[in-house]
């Protein structure tokens, strides 16, 4: 779960999709959407099947400029104890000190410092922290889309995908040989501010 709950970064993903938009729309701060952003990852289980999981409580902002892409930034926090994989008894055990210590670690972020590529797709560079520790990371980012929402505001999506090892992390809880390793996806929509 090294990189595993670097979901966290969550979005941390969309961070990263925040440097792209179309070349219409103009440069502007947005508000991370909490009801349609997500961090879900997934996880070999003892090597034998996919256990799948998502953090519920999510919050953040972006900056993004269509016209400059490189300028786009993203901060996302992301609340550890929001783990979800539909089983409690599963979830208690990922919140306690084998895994996630959300007495001790009550919130993971992730702190865009750079995007490259198109604003179609690209890079986001940035720092996530999660479980106490921080590391680099890089997410491989794609917009989904942009423009005016039924209620007469703006909002611009993007989708994120990185791997991490939860060792780097200090999650060392064994779960077997090909479990190191998780695989997180991040769905980032926000709203244009006024």
């Amino acid at each position: 779960m090294r990189n595993t709950f670097v979901k966290l970064a969550a979005s941390v993903a969309a961070a990263g999709v925040l440097g792209l938009a179309t070349p219409n729309a103009l440069g502007a701060d947005y508000k991370v959407d909490e009801a349609h952003s997500f961090v879900e990852f997934r996880i070999l289980h003892l090597g034998y099947s996919w256990l799948y999981g998502r953090f519920n409580t999510i919050s953040g902002e972006f900056s993004h400029d269509p016209a400059k892409p490189e300028a786009s930034s993203i901060q996302v926090s992301i609340d550890p104890a929001s783990v979800d994989t539909n089983h409690a008894e599963r979830d208690k055990h990922i919140r306690n000190a084998d895994f996630l210590d959300v007495g001790q670690y009550a919130k993971a972020s992730f702190k865009s410092t750079q995007y490259t590529g198109t604003a179609e797709a690209g890079t986001l560079e940035g720092e996530l922290t999660m479980h106490g520790v921080t590391k680099p990371i890089t997410i491989a980012v794609t917009k989904l889309g942009e423009g005016k929402d039924p209620w007469g505001g703006y909002r611009a999506g993007f989708v994120g995908t990185v791997k991490l090892d939860r060792r780097d992390f200090g999650i060392e809880y064994n779960l077997g040989p090909k479990s190191w390793e998780m695989e997180i996806e991040l769905g980032i929509e926000g709203i244009r501010r006024n």
